[in-house]
């Protein structure tokens, strides 16, 4: 099987878009978002010589007006740097109304982007956004400004830090060579939860740079993880069977997938509902599941992904004894999982990150040095372990 490179639009970034009411809920308490421009900073995985935005109104109650946009080399800060700021539009108009349920492609513009460069995106909503669209946490900087500040150089004063990524989901650009892009759709781990914010540490963004630094600058690396993310069923973000269409098929220049997905499935299945989490767990709607069933899982991504003539890689599922969720049952069914895609050939490749975090003296947990203090998610030293171990030549 050969992945599919093309002289076309490809992904270079990318954040999954959920409610914000089926998230973490950092938009709670936050002012609503009416008559005020997002200013959000993006870091492409590969570079090219036009841009368009994805703009997402994909889990919104009423249309979604937008009044003006931009886009432009983003400054520390909020800026833009002088002479990159280039005028977005929608068919040829300046704003848009984006319908209920869908997403909106913006014009292309001529903007040469070097890989790894960071894009300032800002968005006018002139009117009040009942239910945001968003990818929450942000994990990158943004900020909502007063009024029309989309053509502001810097950052105005009285901007409040926007905790979530609204109104986009995604960047695409039109490379100078043929080029392909690699999606991997995962959880929390995939979406660099426990990572320093700001410095591009999941480990989707480390392997996108460490492709760049290797001269593999053709394959684009699009980050679709969300943070309490399941396979089977829906909760915190849409499951990723369900999503999997919209966020990893529909992707331009799709040549590759990494399936990071079946872990929350596991462990929430195993933790008792009536017990201490009950709470927490009401935000896990479903009944528990199997190993089975994730497995059967598995192999619906594999024959839906390979429909599109494109190469499937999965990782291990990593560990998690330590962490609240942990019950020995759950570890029992990671275990078997894990043997299952190591040893099933369901793959065309697999990503054994279980033996990258593992601790040797206690299997069941992820190494002291690795994990962010919660036995659960990387820290920057764990994320970069695990974009270290990968074979870059399953990417040439």
């Amino acid at each position: 099987m050969t992945t599919k490179n093309t002289a076309g639009w490809v992904r270079s970034w990318g954040a999954s878009p959920q409610s914000a009411h089926d998230g973490i809920g950092s938009l709670e308490g936050y002012p609503p978002l009416a008559d005020v421009t997002l200013r959000q900073v993006v870091r492409l995985s590969g570079g090219g010589s036009r841009v368009r935005v994805r703009l997402t109104n994909e889990f919104g109650t009423a249309p979604l007006t937008v009044g003006a946009a931009r886009v432009g080399l983003a400054l520390p800060g909020g800026g833009v740097r002088p002479g990159s700021e280039r005028v977005l539009t929608f068919a040829g108009a300046p704003g848009a109304t984006v319908p209920v349920g869908a997403p909106l492609l913006s014009d292309p513009v001529d903007l040469p982007v070097p890989a790894l460069a960071k894009l300032s995106v800002s968005l006018h909503v002139p009117g009040r956004v009942e239910t945001c669209t968003c990818h929450d946490p942000a994990l990158e900087t943004g900020w909502t400004i007063p009024g029309d500040a989309v053509a502001a150089p810097a950052l105005p004063e009285g901007a409040l830090v926007l905790p979530v990524r609204a109104l986009i989901s995604a960047v695409d650009v039109l490379p100078d060579v043929p080029a392909g892009a690699v999606v991997v759709v995962g959880d929390s781990r995939t979406d660099g939860a426990g990572s320093t914010p700001d410095t591009n540490h999941s480990w989707p963004e480390l392997l996108a740079a460490r492709l760049v630094e290797r001269g593999m600058a053709n394959s684009y690396v699009s980050n679709q993880g969300i943070s309490g993310n399941r396979m089977l069923h829906d909760g915190i973000g849409v499951g990723a069977l369900a999503r999997f269409d919209r966020d990893v098929l529909a992707t331009p220049g799709l040549g590759r997938v990494v399936l990071s997905v079946g872990g929350n499935d596991l462990l929430i299945s195993a933790v008792p509902h009536d017990g201490p989490l009950a709470d927490f767990l009401k935000m896990f709607p479903g009944d528990p599941v199997t190993t089975d069933d994730v497995i059967a899982g598995h192999l619906q991504l594999v024959a839906r992904a390979r429909d599109r003539g494109v190469l499937v890689y999965a990782t291990t599922i990593a560990p998690f004894e330590g962490a609240d969720l942990y019950t020995p049952e759950g570890e029992d069914a990671r275990r078997t999982v894990n043997e299952w895609i190591r040893t099933s050939g369901a793959f065309d490749a697999v990503l054994d990150f279980d033996a990258v975090w593992r601790d040797p003296a206690h299997p069941g947990r992820i190494r002291d040095d690795l994990h962010a203090g919660d036995h659960l998610h990387g820290n920057d030293a764990g994320y970069r372990a695990l974009a270290d171990s990968v074979d870059l030549s399953l990417f040439a």
